[in-house]
């Protein structure tokens, strides 16, 4: 963007001092950065240089998370923009905005800050005899639309996604450009790499979904005050200065005060259930001698582990918070009204009138420990003569339970309205009890959890409350908030909307 004032061209900077970042961003999900194009074996491959032939997270993507990241941070979840507004939010006046508070001089502000691209590495992982592949490279998942009313696939609704494995490195840098009026830009951009850094951004597509969950260590700042003439030379050869600094931790490099609190508000579960049944989330791919059907499994470190999918979970949660609003308000859900439903989960397509909103539910992806892997071997049974189909037997391997086998789901929902908090604590309930079945084959008895724990967060404003929740020998124990019984409140919020 271009900074302009009114018939003088491009305005002033007056640069005093530049700030050089940089730190290693690791993958710890898989990611989608895209090139919005549908060429070869899948429907969104990946972006890659044209050069290097490597895997490009692009400096759009990544000033675009944190931009929006520093925005929320400050001023909400679901606040948009107001460009006629004098005063600018830290997001704005860092990034760059368009500007028209001022109806006699018109502009658009150009950013202070530079992101440079970055190309992905493949690090190589601890020898293991077992696995030949030893670094992280690309796996492939399909996406397919459910049909709400028989559960099963919608027609002409499956697609392929390219996918980086976990463990690819990105080496990122920025510039700041800084003067004498500018100087808060430093802890804006310190807030921002803090989240970044705290797994707090996502990048690429499905953030909402599980994928690309991230991390960045090995911080490396060079701070070059350009009225300095050694460090002026410095910066030039691109060389270190003696302001530089080095530490795991942003806070110390970049520390400042900002004159404002963390307005997003949230409510969060994180539970852990028991998997005492089998579970079957099926994976595009699979070896020559594999199994017809295979569990979903990504590589985590030097090994694949099976996985529970956000896309999985959420659309098993999506459907079944549509079946508690059905039953409880039937008018609240008709056919081209927004409902509850949307609004937490986003719009759906239906239609060439619609238009899609994202979902302020996020939903991880999450590793199942303490799994056994069994072969089933089953036969498709003629209804007629009672003796099995011809050509109907298959094999499928999904995960097994037991002891020891445990599966965690971290969901946290933006802005909460009470009712919509109720009707997901509805949710936890059916989960919990196993009414509510994850994965395939629900109808033969897979995916059944047992509750184990939960933790549950409400972050408003005005208050912080938590919750505990824990299985034990004569019922269901839940401790925190006001009172033991306050959760009550939020689902009896259902029956008034």
């Amino acid at each position: 963007m271009n900074e302009t004032r009114k018939g003088k061209g491009r305005a002033e900077r007056g640069v005093l001092e530049r700030v050089i970042i940089k730190g290693t961003l690791r993958l710890e999900k898989p990611a989608h950065f895209g090139n919005g194009d549908i060429v070869g074996f899948t429907d969104m491959p990946l972006l890659r240089d044209s050069v290097a032939g490597k895997p490009l997270l692009t400096g759009a993507s990544i000033a675009g998370a944190l931009r929006n990241y520093l925005w929320q941070y400050q001023n909400g979840y679901g606040v948009s923009e107001k460009y006629e507004a004098a005063k600018k939010s830290l997001a704005e006046a860092l990034f760059g905005c368009i500007d028209d508070s001022n109806p006699e001089d018109k502009a658009t502000r150009q950013s202070w800050l530079f992101v440079e691209d970055a190309l992905g590495e493949a690090p190589a992982l601890d020898h293991d005899e077992a696995n030949p592949q030893q670094c992280p490279g690309v796996e492939l998942r399909d996406g397919v639309a459910i049909d709400a009313k028989t559960h099963t696939a919608e027609d002409q609704k499956k697609f392929g996604v390219e996918l980086l494995e976990a463990g690819w490195i990105f080496k990122l840098q920025f510039e700041l450009l800084l003067n004498e009026t500018n100087k808060q830009l430093l802890p804006a951009l310190g807030l921002a790499l803090r989240g970044l850094q705290n797994k707090e951004i996502g990048l690429g597509y499905r953030k909402r979904r599980g994928f690309g969950e991230c991390s960045v260590s090995n911080w490396e700042i060079n701070h070059y005050h350009l009225t300095e003439p050694k460090e002026l030379v410095a910066w030039l050869e691109k060389a270190g200065c003696n302001h530089k600094g080095s530490a795991d931790k942003v806070e110390t490099l970049l520390a400042g005060e900002l004159d404002f609190s963390d307005k997003r508000e949230t409510f969060t579960i994180d539970a852990t259930f028991k998997l005492e049944s089998s579970l079957l989330i099926r994976s595009g791919t699979g070896g020559a001698n594999a199994p017809d059907a295979v569990h979903l499994r990504s590589r985590r470190g030097n090994e694949y582990k099976p996985i529970l999918s956000g896309t999985s979970l959420a659309g098993a949660i999506r459907n079944r918070a549509y079946r508690i609003l059905k039953t409880i308000k039937p008018e609240k859900i008709e056919a081209g009204k927004t409902n509850l439903i949307d609004e937490m989960f986003g719009q759906r397509i239906e239609g060439a009138d619609d238009v899609p909103t994202g979902s302020r539910l996020l939903v991880r992806e999450t590793e199942i420990d303490g799994t056994t892997d069994l072969v089933q071997t089953r036969v498709k049974i003629d209804g007629f003569t009672g003796g099995a189909f011809p050509t109907a037997l298959f094999s499928e391997q999904p995960v097994f339970g037991g002891e020891g086998a445990r599966v965690k789901i971290h969901l946290t929902l933006q802005n909460p309205q009470d009712e919509e908090i109720g009707l997901l604590l509805l949710v936890l309930k059916d989960l919990w009890t196993s009414d509510l079945p994850l994965g395939g084959e629900s109808s033969v008895g897979r995916g059944r959890l047992v509750g184990d724990c939960a933790n549950m967060t409400l972050r408003r404003a005005e208050k912080t409350e938590q919750w505990e929740m824990k299985q034990v020998a004569d019922g269901i124990e839940v401790t925190g908030g006001k009172t033991h019984g306050d959760l009550e409140t939020y689902v009896e919020k259902l029956w008034t909307i």
